[in-house]
């Protein structure tokens, strides 16, 4: 869904519903910023949305073989743009007249540097998204006193994941929990998918993760699982590998991270 997003996002010819390569040009950019700021001080109303809706919808649609599909649209903190967010999660920017979609983080400007809004509404999504998912679905190593929680999509196959797993006794003795999510790596056609059925078909579940992660071969078990769940939502995030690390914060680790470095970024009162 990435590569149609990147394909799309550009110059719209909304009338003619054409697909045109966009850039964010001097000139378009200059002409977004001189826009009225009506939008900005009183926010969108429903007439404003339902307007840019019906104007950008159909071109996203032809655009992508009715793969795309407006779901939300608001303002944001730059007057006369607004932030549509798609069914694949992503967010684009367009003009308040809808004729023009661009993709791309927005910073704000700050005295002391810049700060990444879009990078920041992610990691909103992202936590809402992960505390939408109930514990049971998980595979969750709690030490005593949990100091910072880690959320982990894994596939039992991954070499670095298998590395990460090593890990979990140094980070549970410093407080972090690790929960598991399940992301075999191609998603039903993955060798490790019916491994990650029978571990999590298993009566325990913690018992039979760190067998698969030794290579241990399992008993194949079946039962109704959440796994294919867990890798749409990972997609949805943009994890395209594992291990992929949530962080407290909503921030997205893509690969494998030793127990020193994740500690010291999850605890950095702890570090020496």
């Amino acid at each position: 869904m990435h590569k149609i997003i990147s394909r799309l996002i550009l110059k719209l010819n909304i009338k003619q519903g054409l697909k045109l390569a966009v850039k964010l040009t001097p000139k378009l950019l200059m002409a977004l910023l001189i826009l009225p700021s009506v939008l900005h001080a009183q926010g969108l109303s429903d007439n404003d949305i339902a307007m840019l809706r019906a104007k950008l919808s159909p071109s996203l649609e032809v655009a992508s073989g009715n793969q795309l599909q407006i779901v939300n649209i608001k303002a944001t903190e730059l007057a006369s743009v607004v932030e549509v967010e798609l069914n694949t999660g992503e967010v684009l920017y367009s003009d308040i007249s809808g004729s023009f979609l661009f993709s791309g983080d927005m910073f704000r400007v700050t005295d002391n540097g810049l700060s990444n809004l879009s990078g920041i509404r992610r990691q909103g999504q992202t936590l809402d998204k992960i505390a939408a998912i109930d514990e049971s679905e998980m595979i969750i190593y709690t030490p005593e006193l949990v100091k910072a929680s880690i959320t982990v999509f894994t596939d039992v196959d991954c070499t670095y994941c298998r590395a990460l797993h090593r890990d979990l006794d140094e980070l549970m003795a410093n407080g972090i929990e690790v929960r598991y999510l399940a992301y075999p790596r191609g998603g039903e056609s993955a060798g490790s998918y019916q491994k990650m059925i029978s571990v999590w078909c298993s009566d325990d579940r913690h018992k039979s993760l760190t067998q698969a992660k030794n290579g241990q071969n399992l008993p194949e078990r079946d039962c109704q699982t959440p796994i294919l769940e867990h890798y749409g939502l990972g997609n949805e995030l943009g994890i395209s590998g594992t291990p992929a690390l949530i962080l407290p914060s909503g921030q997205l680790i893509p690969g494998y991270m030793d127990a020193e470095k994740l500690i010291a970024m999850l605890l950095p009162e702890n570090a020496p």
